[in-house]
């Protein structure tokens, strides 16, 4: 089981400070009416991003030598927490981050040259993380999708599905089978990780849009013959399994700062709700059925959030995380819906309509319990791989 020490207490804590303030500025000049519109059109928020790239906030995680910041996985939560509490949404942009995990730790020398200063200049967008597959779902060793070695590059043919962000992407960070199953002993192996060039695509990539309950850009993926060149692969053929390991560790552990900031964002927004509202003389606040849940959702709030801070320091330390990261989506995740649950409580009918926000905010939150990976599935790992338990599934 692991040790659960507190790595809440920043190494910089000035440094860190600094990064949430000029967040908070930047987030400001995209206020709440922006995100309404956007979201109210379907709309991808190409300003926004664009001015987060344009701050460097985005190549946080790129070493500075390729023209990042060289930051570590703590700074680049608190960048995406900050991004969500201020009412914006940082799943527009969030992947290219997560990715990085990937492609740091396993891509080579030539595939870090070529694509990451041009990612930190915001020349090209590294969105899109094709993985889920309809028929295998959360059980990522069955995929079916298949890339086959013709001379110096894969021919890739299958579909994928929940693929978000790739019409505005340009790179496509794909995982594909280049072992059939069946000629598995070990069924982590014969998986491969590939960087798709969506500029340049040859073959047949088609992409359909899903029509979803929140604005995310998400799609269904078909590819025929989809040419990549072998020089794309990252890593060792076959190996792609464990590399994708280290890119859901940093997706848990930045996912659950963004569940930590709509958390609190909610417990603002209900605070200062219950302050204001005065109903039978007095404000709805100093009711015990109102501050009470209030209260109780802010302190499994800053709970989640003391987790979040040991995950990121384990993962920046480079030991192991994964029962961390887990433990951190799976406690922001149900913080954050409990926050929402009492801030639309807080608000009443007024947090049914668009104008206050909530609503829209309430859509977001809800999905950080399912993806990207559901919360059932994290109990799952826990109790089996870290508590010994038989295996459920």
């Amino acid at each position: 089981m692991p040790e659960l020490r507190s790595e809440a207490g920043p190494s910089d804590p000035e440094g860190r400070q600094a990064i949430r303030e000029n967040v908070r500025r930047l987030c400001r000049k995209f206020p709440d009416e922006y995100w309404r519109a956007v979201d109210k059109a379907g709309e991808y928020p190409a300003a926004f991003v664009d001015a987060l790239t344009a701050s460097g906030y985005l190549a946080a995680l790129i070493p500075e030598a390729y023209g990042g910041s060289g930051l570590g996985l703590t700074e680049a939560s608190i960048i995406l927490e900050e991004i969500n509490r201020s009412g914006a949404s940082a799943g527009a942009c969030h992947a290219q981050m997560y990715t990085m995990g990937t492609l740091l730790r396993w891509g080579s020398d030539e595939q870090k040259g070529r694509y990451l200063p041009r990612i930190a200049r915001g020349e090209l967008r590294l969105q899109a993380f094709a993985v889920t597959e309809a028929a295998s779902g959360s059980e990522t060793t069955r995929i079916q999708t298949t890339a086959v070695r013709r001379g110096d590059r894969y021919l890739v043919n299958g579909q994928k599905v929940f693929i978000s962000r790739v019409k505005q992407s340009d790179l496509m960070m794909l995982l594909a089978r280049t072992t059939p199953y069946d000629e598995l002993t070990d069924k982590t192996q014969g998986l491969s990780v590939f960087l798709v060039d969506l500029r340049d695509v040859h073959g047949k990539l088609d992409v359909q849009p899903l029509e979803l309950m929140l604005n995310h850009h998400s799609n269904v993926v078909f590819f025929e013959d989809v040419e990549v060149p072998s020089e794309n692969l990252i890593g060792e053929e076959g190996r792609g399994f464990r590399y994708i390991i280290d890119g859901w560790n940093a997706e848990r552990i930045l996912l659950a700062a963004e569940a930590i900031g709509d958390g609190r964002w909610f417990i603002d927004r209900a605070a200062a709700y219950g302050r204001e509202r005065v109903v039978f003389g007095r404000p709805i606040g100093a009711n015990q059925g109102i501050q009470f849940p209030i209260a109780q959702a802010f302190a499994h709030v800053e709970a989640a959030d003391l987790m979040r801070f040991h995950a990121a320091a384990r993962f920046d330390r480079e030991e192991p995380c994964g029962a961390e990261a887990n433990m951190a989506k799976l406690l922001a995740s149900d913080a954050a819906w409990e926050a929402a649950n009492v801030c639309l409580t807080t608000f009443g009918g007024y947090g049914f309509a668009r104008d206050y926000d909530v609503e829209r905010k309430f859509r977001e939150t809800r999905l950080f319990s399912v993806a990207p990976v559901s919360n059932n599935l994290v109990l799952a790992f826990l109790g089996n791989k870290v508590l010994g338990l038989p295996k459920s599934y």
